[in-house]
């Protein structure tokens, strides 16, 4: 999850490297799409992973009470949302995998700064995750 300023076209250091990384696995699925080998698109030299597995790690995310998804339909309906990217330093916006939220007040225990953290509850501690499948969104 990234923080930013929602006032302001000057953001962080760590803004504009996750936007370069975003950016460039997004222009990598475009060429995929176009039919450039992954050879020419890993470079002369990419990484060697040997002796590897899938594996699955904690992200980000936000759990509230949503009112107007356009999936989830209801007021005050408990989700899960996919994987948070980005938050505004003043709390009123976050930005998942998905879509964007206007936030609310957030629990009293929590702010923009120690949502960060990723002490929340889990998404398999909630009964309503955003999405199909145990996916959220």
């Amino acid at each position: 999850m990234v923080m930013f300023e929602p006032h302001s076209r000057k953001q962080s250091e760590v803004f504009d490297l996750e936007l370069e990384r975003l950016s460039n696995i997004v222009s990598d699925m475009h060429r995929i799409r176009e039919g450039i080998p992954v050879e020419e698109l890993a470079g002369k030299s990419p990484p060697f992973l040997d002796n590897w597995s899938r594996s699955e790690r904690p992200a980000s995310c936000l759990v509230g009470s949503c009112s107007g998804h356009p999936r989830l339909t209801g007021t005050g309906r408990l989700i899960v949302t996919s994987d948070l990217w980005l938050m505004s330093s003043d709390g009123k916006w976050a930005r998942t995998l998905s879509r964007w939220y206007r936030l609310g007040d957030p629990v009293p225990s929590s702010s923009p700064s120690s949502a960060s953290s990723d002490t929340g509850p889990s998404a398999s501690s909630h009964p309503h995750p955003d999405g199909e499948g145990g996916r959220s969104h």
